[in-house]
């Protein structure tokens, strides 16, 4: 195999208004092997790519591909180059075949002057070479995210990639599937192809990659040989600082349950039941993970629990109130009012309003609490007053209470919610995706903050779509599979294990959900 790297880019700058984007950035990617790229939120891991793949041009730089200079001006461009995409989310016409989709916008190929047949050939030909086996006529539509992201995959290798860039491949992958992505991504090695992996997961980083580079604030600070380095160094090469990966948490002292959740069977808008008949509760002093794929009715659970979405029938028992949530009129303020805090999955849609400042937010929801109120007029000096407090406690960056929630990085954003949301000191906390998007220094600090409100006796019910967050946080571990609860574990639980409940596989250990459930 030759020596000149398969991709090269020298100084390559972008920005965009005042954030400089990109500094400086230099990168060899060898021919034939698997390059990570990791770094924080905002550390342009994501503006790097898209430079390479042509959806930006960079300000100033030079990009070689297979040792010759070019200029990558689209990702039309990019893909003639033999540099091919898989975006966290796909780019895939639910409707449309398999075979459909790999061929669409490449129909002047050479390969499809033969007829479709001749396209599906060559399709049967890369799915055998690369592992990567899915039924050319099935609808994506009908597929599991696992082999609608293999579609991806075989998009890019029909149009020839030799160099193939995955953004965040496994967000969307159970334990088994992600697996078998990183066996895939061998294979593709194997035969020479060079791929870019970004993702903010070290142990897939160590596990996947022969290299890997890490950015922080727009640089690149680091490339080691995987093989030369530990989650350790590559935690703090992103961070600027040491970083603690694990949850460091005492065994929990469980008291009476604060929450029961009897029957709970919820329809969405289409008539479609997305949680099915769940029953589970929460104690006091202790934490309730739900892990399951995105999508199968742990959003509604929550959701529904917030106040936010009605049930269809079931009762939930708070703090000793028995509510029949399939004729409650009562919404998330009355929830609220009932000590139940909820730290929303989406913290745009739902958290904050970004336009409004970080004082606003602080009090969003609890506004007319007597500490914020007089009559009809706000008490802004009390609202700001609480909003500089929370600032502190929770280390909110940059610490201006004034300044718009917009202009707050992701992390510090979620910091406001949870300050918001725990400082009401509620008895039970509903917590959805608590780290979705966050650097790995506030990752340590939220789950810091969890734990410690676990230990001052409140019942918390965590969803999380990861599957490590759930695991070191959960004393126990309910997962979600089609709208049902298919199983229930200890904290300590395998991810093996749990990664088969994810997938649907029948849990024969009957007894927690019959009767720890309860």
């Amino acid at each position: 195999m030759s020596d000149t790297p398969a991709i090269e880019l020298r100084k390559i700058n972008k920005r965009f208004g005042p954030v400089h984007a990109n500094k400086d950035i230099d990168l060899v990617v060898k021919k034939g092997s698997i390059h990570g790229i990791i770094g924080e939120n905002g550390a342009g891991k994501s503006t790097l790519m898209s430079i390479l793949y042509g959806f930006y041009q960079a300000d100033d730089g030079d990009i070689l591909v297979d040792g010759k200079k070019v200029t990558i001006s689209d990702s039309k461009t990019a893909i003639g180059m033999g540099i091919g995409m898989v975006h966290q989310h796909f780019m895939l016409v639910d409707n449309f075949s398999v075979l459909e989709n790999v061929v669409l916008g490449a129909e002047d190929s050479a390969l499809l002057s033969g007829g479709i047949n001749r396209a599906k050939t060559e399709l049967k030909r890369l799915e055998e070479e690369y592992e990567l086996r899915v039924d050319p006529d099935a609808l994506i539509q009908d597929l599991p995210v696992g082999l609608q992201q293999r579609v991806e995959i075989l998009k890019a290798l029909y149009r020839s990639a030799e160099v193939l860039i995955l953004d965040e491949p496994t967000g969307v992958l159970t334990p088994a599937e992600a697996d078998h992505l990183f066996k895939i991504l061998e294979v593709l090695k194997n035969e020479g192809k060079t791929v870019l992996l970004i993702t903010h997961k070290l142990r897939e980083i160590m596990a996947a990659t022969d290299t890997v580079s890490v950015m922080r604030r727009g640089e690149m600070v680091a490339t080691r040989e995987t093989a030369n380095t530990s989650m350790e160094e590559l935690a703090e090469l992103m961070v600027g600082r040491s970083v603690l990966l694990r949850v460091d948490k005492k065994p929990a002292q469980p008291k009476a349950p604060v929450m029961e959740v009897e029957n709970l069977t919820v329809t969405d808008s289409r008539g479609v039941q997305v949680v099915k008949d769940v029953s589970f509760n929460v104690r006091a002093g202790e934490i309730v993970g739900i892990a399951g794929v995105s999508g199968n009715g742990q959003s509604e659970l929550l959701e529904t629990l917030a106040g936010i979405r009605r049930a269809t029938r079931g009762t939930l028992k708070i703090n000793g109130e028995t509510i029949d949530l399939g004729t409650s009129t009562l919404d998330a303020a009355d929830m609220r009012a009932k000590n139940m805090g909820h730290v929303p999955e989406d913290r745009h849609r739902m958290g904050l309003i970004n336009s409004f400042s970080e004082y606003e937010n602080s009090i969003l929801g609890y506004h007319r609490d007597p500490a914020y109120s007089r009559g009809l007029l706000m008490d802004l000096a009390a609202i700001k007053k609480n909003a500089v407090a929370e600032i502190e406690k929770y280390d909110i960056r940059p610490p201006n209470p004034m300044l718009k929630t917009a202009n707050f990085s992701g992390g510090n954003q979620q910091k406001i919610v949870l300050a918001r949301e725990i400082e009401r000191d509620p008895e039970v906390l509903l917590v959805g995706q608590p780290t979705r998007g966050v650097d790995i220094g506030a990752i340590e600090f939220i789950h810091r903050r969890i734990v410690e409100m676990r230990d001052a006796g409140k019942g918390i019910l965590l969803v999380s779509v990861e599957l490590d967050e759930i695991r070191a946080l959960s004393d126990r571990v309910l997962v979600m599979f089609d709208g049902k609860i298919v199983g229930e574990r200890g904290g300590d639980a395998e991810e093996g294990e749990l990664g088969l409940l994810m997938a649907g596989v029948e849990d024969n250990n009957k007894m927690a959900v019959e009767g720890g459930a309860r």
